[in-house]
Formats: C-alpha cells, structure tokens, sequence
C-alpha cells in the first residue's frame, strides 16, 4: 500500500493504464523480456507510491495476434483465436504481478474469464475496493468475449472503475499525423479532441474505445513510457504526450 507521508498529491487520483503486449518485450522481438516487465513494473510503483491508484489492462500481442490465424488453409476460427489472445494476456499479467510484489507493491490480478487457480473473477466492486487499499489492479483477458480489443476493455474499465483517465502507453512520444517511425516529418499532436481523432481517422486506439471514450468524457492521455519517470509524470499531470478529450 502506498504510503500517504509520501504522497505528492498527484493529478489524477485513479487510472486505468493501458500497456500493450508488446511493451513487454524488446522492440521487434516476441515473447517476454523480464527487463523490460521490471522496467515498467517500478515505474508503476513509483507512480503509485504518490497516492494513485492504479489498474492495469494488458494486451497479449507479444505472444499470440489473431491475425496470425487468418491466412488461408489454417483451421482456427477467428473466435477461437481471440479466447487465445484472452490467455495470452493472463500470462502477461502474472509477469506484470511477481514483477511488481518484488518491489514491494500488493496486487491483484483479475480475469474475465474464470481461473480461479491463478486469478481473480473480474468483479467490478471488488477491484474498485482493491483499488482503494492500495493494490495495483492487473486486469486480463479483456472483457471476456472475442472480437473485442484489449483497447476496448481498457476503455470500459476506465469507465466502470470511475478513473480520472485513460493512460495509453506507448513507444513514441504520443500522436502524430503518420507514424513517426516510418515518416521523421510527420507531426506530433500535444492536443487533440476526439472529434478530431475520429474524423481524421488517427492511429490512438480502436473506434469503439474511443467512441466509448468521448461518448463518456473520459480523457486520454497517449505518451511514451520508455522514457523513465514518464508514468510518474503523467499520473502527476505534467504536459508530456497527446492529451484526447
């Protein structure tokens, strides 16, 4: 539990940070990096011992894409691929959990899909009061149904857990026209409202989360995590990345 001596009084007092799978491995590579889960994991510590509470939805891109089963002559139905992804995403959350309990953080990892052997039922009361003792949240298997994105889950969790913002992080700086890693001129948004993001068709997360998103007012805040301190900052509100609302 974080302790309230130490407490900076950050911006945002609950968050939903969304981690994609792939920000647990090295860049261009699959399957996990334990240095790069304990990267990540002790700047989420570190942004939680200010006072924010903190759930996590985690993608599972790093080990399994439905998109991989959707070439000709492969007998996985596209639902069958997304329960798989589901799964994925549970192992990644118990990297996350052993990586942060190692700094000293309590957690809980909540799945939507039952498994009672390694996690909890996602329950949307009782993550909420885990929230409020101080226990970082590690949700997986996205909502528990196929054809629905961990962008979307991160959304709706955002909502149902009344959180102040929706932290997408990412590997680059925040939004840009085109994707700066292709494109060096493409340009860099430090604001955008959703209106915008839909009707130009931004690559920021999925339409439906963010027509979930602006539907609800509930901002996103889009920045690069492999800058260290970067979650820190953003829990305490300081300008850095692409500001949606």
């Amino acid at each position: 539990m974080s302790d309230p001596e130490n407490s900076q009084n950050p911006k945002y007092k609950r968050v939903v940070l969304k981690l994609s799978g792939e920000s647990l491995a090295r860049a261009g590579e699959r399957g996990i990096s334990m240095e790069e889960v304990a990267d990540i994991s002790r700047q989420i510590n570190q942004a939680q011992q200010l006072g924010c509470e903190i759930a996590i939805v985690c993608g599972g891109g790093n080990i399994l894409r439905g998109a991989q089963f959707k070439e000709k002559n492969v007998s996985i139905q596209e639902a069958t691929a997304h329960y798989m992804g589901m799964l994925a995403t549970v192992i990644n959350a118990l990297a996350l959990q052993d990586a942060l309990e190692a700094l000293g953080a309590q957690t809980r990892v909540m799945s939507a899909i039952r498994m009672d052997g390694v996690a909890e039922p996602y329950i949307r009361r009782r993550a909420k009061r885990h929230l409020e003792k101080g226990r970082v949240v590690i949700i997986a298997a996205g909502i528990g149904s196929p054809f629905v994105t961990t962008d979307t889950a991160a959304a709706q969790r955002a909502l149902e857990l009344e959180a102040d913002i929706l932290l997408k992080a990412t590997r680059v700086d925040g939004v840009y026209s085109e994707d700066p890693e292709k494109n060096p001129h493409a340009v860099f948004y430090p604001e955008l409202s959703f209106e915008t993001v839909r009707d130009q068709g931004l690559q920021v997360m999925d339409s439906t989360a963010i027509t979930h998103c602006m539907e609800n007012k509930m901002p996103i805040l889009v920045f690069n995590y492999k800058i260290n301190g970067n979650i820190e900052r953003a829990v305490q509100g300081e300008t850095l990345g692409t500001y949606i609302g």
